[in-house]
């Protein structure tokens, strides 16, 4: 992913994702419709992305701005690596060049809040913490979630708690992934760099001590990719994040959304040691104060995912001990 074009691959995205959901003639050509239970209520309506705009009323918050480095507040931007992925966290617009999401959203009411303009770079996932580290950007973008590996080079402001979950086709005798030797023998679809990947990878091993034939972990650099694998049968289970997960289902004909596994904070990432964390800190809790916050959690449909206060690099929420 990282030595291709990232907008050319979101449309191939939409493109994979069509051809999937053809049976539906669902409009949007992507998952992107309000989570189960959602729709009409949080979000958009079914098939469609929300293009409400949450943020134009976000002020200046002069007690935050006053927390960034001086270069950064003369020069009035800072630099974002945003990776675009899948709704709710990061899509496309059907133009194929207009990025909206949460990740969009919070990264948009931040700027404000703190008197600055986002000059924005579409990357791969994989790519943007390095980059990061060697200073190409000054914050990443593609609902990172806090591990205890990540923390080692890279810091955090928390915005929202996302996680992995999982996902199977509607005929699976699979209810729930509750214990990973429960996809021994299975074929698991998952994302390239993520921390599906790394979770399933560890913990491998575990169906050889239950005598068990081990589960083939299947990766993929594009979303629609890993959804395709899993209508075409050539993967028996979906693992993402949870929120992705439960927009997903809604728009992919004849599957189902497991459950959750495991939850994790999602953060804005930023090369370690960086100043500007305690103004980003400081600007996403002013946008709970003032309702903004909530807002943009509900034009997603994502309230659930509400955190009580933005964090500088948590510790790691624990894994299942299953």
């Amino acid at each position: 992913m990282s030595t291709s074009h990232p907008r050319r691959n979101a449309v191939a995205f939409a493109l994979i994702t069509t051809a999937a959901l053809a049976l539906t003639a669902c409009g949007s050509g992507t998952p992107a419709t309000a989570p189960a239970g959602a729709a009409g209520k949080d979000g958009a309506a079914q098939g469609a992305l929300p293009t409400e705009d949450v943020v134009a009323g976000v002020r200046k918050n002069e007690a935050a701005a006053k927390l960034l480095p001086a270069d950064v507040r003369e020069r009035g931007s800072f630099t974002l690596a945003a990776s675009v992925g899948s709704p709710p966290s990061s899509a496309y617009l059907p133009d194929g060049r207009t990025v909206v999401g949460l990740d969009a959203d919070f990264a948009a009411a931040v700027a404000k809040a703190l008197g600055l303009e986002v000059k924005r770079e579409v990357a791969g996932f994989e790519a943007i913490l390095p980059a990061l580290g060697s200073g190409k950007y000054d914050v990443g973008t593609g609902n990172f979630g806090v591990t205890e590996e990540r923390r080692k080079t890279i810091d955090f402001v928390t915005y929202v708690n996302d996680g992995q979950g999982f996902a199977a086709r509607a005929d699976s005798a699979l209810a729930a992934v509750t214990d990973l030797s429960q996809l021994c023998g299975l074929k698991v679809a998952t994302g390239a760099g993520t921390t599906f990947e790394r979770t399933l990878e560890q913990n491998k091993g575990r169906c050889a001590a239950a005598g068990k034939p081990a589960y083939e972990v299947n990766v993929y650099n594009e979303p629609g990719a890993v959804w395709m694998s899993l209508q075409q049968g050539r993967s028996d289970v979906v693992m993402s994040t949870i929120n992705g997960i439960r927009y997903a289902v809604t728009q992919q004909p004849g599957t189902k959304f497991l459950n959750e596994y495991r939850r994790l904070d999602v953060g804005f990432a930023f090369k370690k040691g960086t100043p500007l964390a305690p103004a980003f800190q400081a600007a996403v809790n002013g946008l709970k104060a003032d309702g903004t916050y909530d807002r943009i959690l509900r034009k997603w449909g994502v309230s659930a995912s509400a955190i009580p206060a933005s964090r500088i690099s948590p510790p790691e929420i624990p894994a299942p001990k299953k």
